[in-house]
């Protein structure tokens, strides 16, 4: 059997989780028994967590082949410190080549996670900390389950293209019943991977008994005596037999999928709802050999693949920032200034402040402004605080940090500046020139523009080499992507007090060359303008808007349009106009929007339902060269894949690998399609419109 689990050719070595065995004597706890305690440990830090793969699973089999010949009670499994396990090891699934390789896993994780189940002996799961997918299968297999208060738990499956395949898909509806399952399984997973925390565990049913970290062992070997001795007994519900809730439940999973990928079918999502609904009549086993069939063929497919791809990308690029001058560079941030004091401006300043823990001072026209900036920020900890995320005490030493006023000379003594101000070039001259009067050679003058040229803002000044792109995303605290752009001049102490300040921020950077548009809005604007520009040519603006849904984006080009606003849209698509020629038109359309203050083509109706904007459809650009929808969807895939080959010999980045984390996490490109340049060189169109793929060699296995 193992035999079939070897880990395929050109996967990483697996970093195997040890199952250590040993027997804990209840008599202490009230009971005369000893329990069989398996702990899962990979011997390494808790910044790299127990995972489950072939060599693992090995080892968890042979310390319950021995538990259960032991003399003990019962038989626990627990993690190393703070970690129980995060799920199956996922590394090698992209080079599985085989289907039978691909069902031997499934099938090897039923076999022996059934055998907690199904042992003569009570099985517990001590989860101490967090468990994930896998983790909490094998939790979800033992007759009992405690939880450590501070443990987060999910099943993220769905939200890499897979389902929950050890159990999970059938187990949880029975366990929970079927809507609170929907919600684990499909809702939490689709809403960027959210997980439970230790209280919604418990108050779904997930796990019967939460402790303190502290004694969490002790109390979960007194939990177990309790239920031995029989002076504590656990009621199961049968969940089966309202056949109604089972109908609501997967309806309420097909809507939040639908929400997710703007209506088009996604297969994992709709496989695990499919197996949710099939286990109120399946038996257990019927369950297991469904997922088995499932899950080995979400692993054989594409999607899966490109989940898996952009996943890792992200973790990766978390932690290292391609073309990074040398930390050490960096200069210490003490004080920071935020010229702007509206809404976006009072989003970078309260970041910086919960992030960096220093003083920010705005600055803007007038002291009205400032003060409405100032009372935004302090409505924003008010409301920390009362969803518990921050004491009084620390809202009010945070409150602290921030000040303002309408003189520049406040900036005096601050290391690292930030300007958010209107976007017109001059404006921004005229700042930095008056900036340098009052700020050390060394400060940081930092630009949160989306467009303008960077390099042109510090034309004139003493100090160019200080000047540097930091441009954010909308909203701030959410968005995780930052763009940092270097200019010609800009020094290497720049750049690295820039990102330097953007991981305290807890952002994912990336260094671009300072273009039109830096990346993001560049390839947006370019993708945008196709669909704008073949409603302008006289398609139907409902043709083109569902042009591109069957790529499953959470919006609509138009539905995102409202979002940006017509104003900004106009804006960038003027500015990239003149600097990267005619390929970006000025559409007629958006300009008489702006012109008539019109902000959205869709608006809402009495009952919420989004619906056609009329004021916006009769501002329409009559053309006369309809296209098709599949028209449409191919000349706005064709541009992009034009405009990012453009980039790549521009050096605007250096690598594709870059700006496909960049369309990810500041354009929401869809992680199930692996980043924007796999998916055209998977569709053929980076071969058609360039030549050639951009990622020659695949990304890990993905079909060449």
């Amino acid at each position: 059997m193992m035999s079939d689990l070897n880990s395929p050719e050109g996967a990483p070595e697996e970093v195997v989780t040890k199952a250590l065995l040993r027997e804990v004597d209840l008599a202490p706890f009230g009971f005369s028994g000893t329990l069989s305690l398996i702990t899962l440990d990979n011997g390494l830090d808790y910044n790299r967590p127990n995972t489950l793969g072939p060599k693992s699973l090995q080892e968890i089999e042979s310390a319950l082949t021995s538990a259960e010949a032991s003399s003990s009670s019962a038989i626990a499994i627990t993690g190393k410190p703070f970690i129980f396990a995060a799920g199956a090891d996922l590394s090698a699934l992209p080079f599985v080549k085989d289907k039978s390789q691909a069902l031997a896993i499934g099938k090897f994780g039923h076999d022996l996670f059934k055998r907690f189940a199904r042992s003569k002996k009570p099985t517990f799961a001590f989860t101490n900390g967090l468990a994930l997918g896998g983790g909490l299968e094998i939790g979800l297999h033992c007759n009992y389950r405690t939880l450590a208060s501070t443990a987060f738990t999910a099943l993220p499956e769905c939200f890499l293209g897979l389902v929950p395949g050890w159990g999970g898909a059938t187990i949880l509806p029975k366990l929970i019943g079927p809507e609170k399952a929907v919600q684990v399984i499909i809702l939490n997973a689709l809403n960027n991977n959210t997980m439970m925390k230790a209280k919604d565990a418990l108050a779904l049913g997930v796990v019967d008994a939460v402790f303190e970290p502290a004694d969490f062992l002790e109390k979960s070997c007194a939990f177990a005596a309790d239920i031995l001795s029989g002076k504590k007994k656990i009621e199961r519900l049968d969940h089966t037999k309202d056949e109604a809730a089972w109908i609501r439940a997967i309806e309420t999973g097909k809507a939040a999928a639908s929400k997710k990928y703007g209506g088009a079918d996604i297969e994992s999502p709709r496989r695990a709802l499919e197996l949710i609904a099939a286990a109120r009549t399946n038996t257990l086993d019927q369950g297991f050999d469904a997922e088995d069939e499932v899950l080995a063929n979400l692993v054989m497919a594409n999607p899966l693949r490109a989940s898996l791809y952009a996943f890792n990308l992200i973790q990766k690029k978390k932690k290292k920032v391609e073309g990074a001058p040398k930390p050490a560079l960096a200069r210490k941030v003490s004080k920071v200034g935020v010229v702007g004091a509206g809404l976006m401006a009072s989003q970078l300043a309260l970041l910086i402040m919960r992030n960096l823990k220093v003083p920010v001072v705005l600055t803007d026209l007038d002291q009205a402004r400032v003060e409405k900036g100032i009372a935004w920020i302090h409505s924003e900890i008010d409301k920390l605080v009362e969803k518990k995320r921050m004491n009084s005490e620390g809202a009010a030493r945070l409150k602290g940090l921030v000040s303002g006023s309408t003189d520049q000379g406040v900036f005096a003594g601050a290391d690292f500046i930030i300007e958010a101000v209107f976007e017109e070039l001059s404006i921004k001259q005229k700042l930095f020139k008056d900036l340098e009067k009052v700020i050390s050679p060394e400060c940081v003058l930092a630009t949160n523009t989306s467009s303008l040229s960077v390099e042109k803002m510090g034309e004139g000044l003493a100090h160019p080499e200080r000047v540097v792109g930091f441009h954010f995303f909308n909203p701030v605290a959410v968005m995780p992507l930052l763009e940092v752009a270097r200019t010609s001049k800009t020094d290497d102490a720049t750049t690295a007090t820039a990102i330097n300040v953007g991981k305290e921020l807890k952002k994912t950077m990336i260094i671009c060359k300072d273009a039109p548009g830096f990346v993001v809005n560049r390839l947006l604007t370019r993708f945008m303008g196709e669909v704008t520009d073949a409603i302008d040519e006289g398609t139907p603006y409902d043709v083109a808007d569902t042009a591109l849904r069957p790529l499953g984006f959470p919006m609509s080009p138009l539905e995102l349009f409202g979002l940006v606003g017509p104003g900004v849209a106009l804006h960038v698509s003027k500015t990239l106009n003149a600097n990267l020629g005619p390929r970006y038109k000025v559409s007629p359309t958006v300009s008489r929007l702006v012109e008539k203050g019109v902000k959205t083509f869709y608006v809402k109706d009495e009952s919420g339902k989004l619906v056609a904007n009329q004021e916006a459809i009769a501002l329409v650009e009559k053309g006369t060269a309809p296209s098709t929808s599949e028209q449409v969807r191919l000349r706005a895939l064709k541009a992009l894949a034009e405009e990012a080959r453009m980039m790549l010999d521009e050096g605007v980045v250096a690598t594709p690998s870059e700006i496909d984390l960049c369309m990810l996490l500041g354009a929401g490109w869809p992680l199930h399609l692996g980043g924007i340049l796999p998916y055209l060189d998977r569709e053929g169109i980076s071969e058609s419109v360039c030549g050639k793929r951009f990622h020659p060699h695949g990304v890990a296995s993905l079909p060449v």
